[in-house]
C-alpha cells in the first residue's frame, strides 16, 4: 500500500490533528510523523499564511534572559545544528552570528549586565570595544561605545522551514489539509476527541493548537482561556546592494523592547542584509489588534534608526515593506503542552518574535511528550494552565481576526 493509499484508508481519523500549518506546526507535524503517529495537519488559509510568511527567520540566543524561554533557545540551536543539519541548505541555514551594539556607556552597562547572566547558562558572547566594532561591520557608525558579538545566532528563510518540514512530515506518513478551517471540536464528555472543520469532522485522541496569532480563538472553542494577542511589527527592505552587512545587527535597547509588555508603538534597530543583496530594517512592535494600515511615520522611524547604525544606508532606496503579527503572550512565554482544562487539547503558541527559532525544539520535545517519553526540557513554566491565575499586565478584551 503506497503512502497516497494509507493516507486515504484514514482520511476522517489521526493520532494527532496540528491546527495552523506555521513554522510550528510545521515542526510539530514533522516530528510527531517520525514518531510514528499518524498526522493530518489543517489550517484555515495556505502554508505559512500567517506570521510565519512575515518573519525575518532569526534563531536567536543574543536576545534571550536567563530563564525557560532561553533554555528552549539553547536546545532548539542544537536541533537545528545537529538533528536537523544534513537539511539545513533546504531552508538557507545561515550561520552568521549576531552584533548587539550599545550606543553609549549608559546602554552599555545593562549590556553587559545581560552577557554576565547569558554566559552563566552556555550562551558564546565576546566583548567589542569600540575601536574593535568596525572589524565586524566595516561601515558601522563610529559614534558606537561598545557591542557583544553572538556567535550563535542564525537565520533562515521561515517559508522554506515551513514547506520542507511539512514535505518531509508527508513522506512519514502524515497528511496536510489547507483552505480547511477549524469550526469547533469533538467530545466524549470534557474530552477532547478531535475537531470540526468546513470540510467535515475529523477525530483524534489529541489536537495540537499551533494556531499562531489566532491560538487564542482556537482555544475558546474548546472552552478554554490562553491570552495570546497580535503584536503588529513591520519590516523595510531596501533595493539589492554588495555585501556591505555581515551579521545580524541591533541596538542593546531591542532586548528590553522584546520584554516589555507596553502595548504603545517601540521601535529599536535592527539591521542585517540577505542572500539576495536586499537589507532587513526593522523593527517595531505595538500592539493594535490586526489592523494593517501602518502610518508613514513608523516606517520612517525604521529608516531613522538603521541610518543611525549604518549612516551609508541614507542614500540607499527601500523598495518595499511588509507587517506581521507576533503572537504575543502577558508574560512573554510560549504555551507549550497538554491542557488538563480540556484533555486531550494540546497547545504550541504564543512564541512571539521568536517562534522560528524555537519551532523545531517545541516540535520535537511535544513528539515526546504525545508519545509518553520523557521530555529533554521540563515544559512545566510553558503549562497551559497557568493562564488560571492573573497575570501583569493581562488583557481583559480580545482582539478578534
Amino acid at each position: 500500500m503506497t503512502a497516497q493509499d494509507r493516507r486515504a484508508a484514514r482520511a476522517d481519523t489521526a493520532d494527532l490533528v496540528v491546527i495552523g500549518a506555521g513554522v510550528v506546526g510545521a515542526a510539530a507535524a514533522y516530528f510527531a510523523a517520525r514518531s510514528g503517529l499518524r498526522v493530518t495537519v489543517v489550517d484555515r488559509g495556505p502554508l505559512a499564511g500567517g506570521t510565519s510568511s512575515a518573519g525575518e527567520g532569526n534563531l536567536l540566543v543574543s536576545d534571550k534572559e536567563a530563564g525557560p524561554e532561553l533554555d528552549l533557545a539553547l536546545y532548539s540551536q542544537r536541533v537545528w545544528r545537529e538533528e536537523l543539519a544534513e537539511h539545513a541548505g533546504l531552508w538557507e541555514f545561515e550561520s552568521k552570528g549576531g552584533l548587539v551594539v550599545a550606543s553609549s556607556p549608559d546602554s552599555a552597562g545593562p549590556l553587559a549586565e545581560l552577557v554576565r547572566e547569558q554566559r552563566a547558562h552556555g550562551i558564546d558572547a565576546v566583548d567589542v570595544p569600540w575601536d574593535e566594532l568596525r572589524d565586524y561591520e566595516p561601515h558601522l557608525s563610529p559614534k558606537l561605545a561598545h557591542g557583544v558579538y553572538y556567535p550563535q545566532d542564525a537565520q533562515v528563510q521561515p517559508m522554506l522551514v515551513v514547506a520542507h518540514l511539512l514535505r518531509m512530515a508527508r513522506q512519514a506518513g502524515a497528511e496536510v489539509r489547507t483552505d480547511t478551517e477549524v469550526t469547533g471540536f469533538l467530545r466524549a464528555g470534557e474530552r477532547i476527541t478531535g475537531v470540526r472543520t468546513a470540510r467535515g469532522p475529523l477525530a483524534a485522541p489529541a489536537v495540537l493548537n499551533a494556531a499562531g496569532t489566532w491560538a487564542g480563538t482556537v482555544a475558546e472553542l474548546a472552552g478554554v482561556r490562553v491570552p495570546v494577542l497580535p503584536r503588529r511589527g513591520c519590516v523595510l527592505v531596501t533595493q539589492p546592494l554588495p555585501v556591505m552587512i555581515r551579521h545580524k545587527v541591533y541596538a542593546a535597547e531591542y532586548v528590553g523592547d522584546v520584554a516589555s509588555s507596553d502595548a504603545a508603538l517601540q521601535t529599536s534597530p535592527v539591521v542585517e542584509g540577505t542572500r539576495a543583496g536586499t537589507v532587513l530594517i526593522g523593527s517595531s512592535r505595538e500592539r493594535v489588534g490586526f489592523d494593517r494600515h501602518v502610518p508613514p511615520s513608523v516606517l520612517a522611524a525604521l529608516a531613522r534608526n538603521a541610518i543611525a547604525l549604518f549612516p551609508f544606508l541614507a542614500s540607499v532606496q527601500a523598495i518595499r515593506s511588509y507587517l506581521g503579527f507576533r503572537p504575543y503572550c502577558p508574560d512573554h512565554l510560549p504555551v507549550i503542552g497538554p491542557d488538563p482544562r480540556a484533555p486531550g487539547l494540546w497547545h504550541a503558541c504564543g512564541h512571539e518574535g521568536a517562534g522560528v527559532g524555537l519551532s523545531v525544539g517545541t516540535g520535537k520535545l511535544l513528539a515526546q511528550a504525545l508519545t509518553d517519553r520523557p521530555t529533554d526540557l521540563d515544559l512545566t513554566p510553558f503549562s497551559p494552565e497557568r493562564f488560571e491565575r492573573a497575570l501583569p499586565g493581562d488583557e481583559v478584551t480580545r482582539d478578534v481576526p
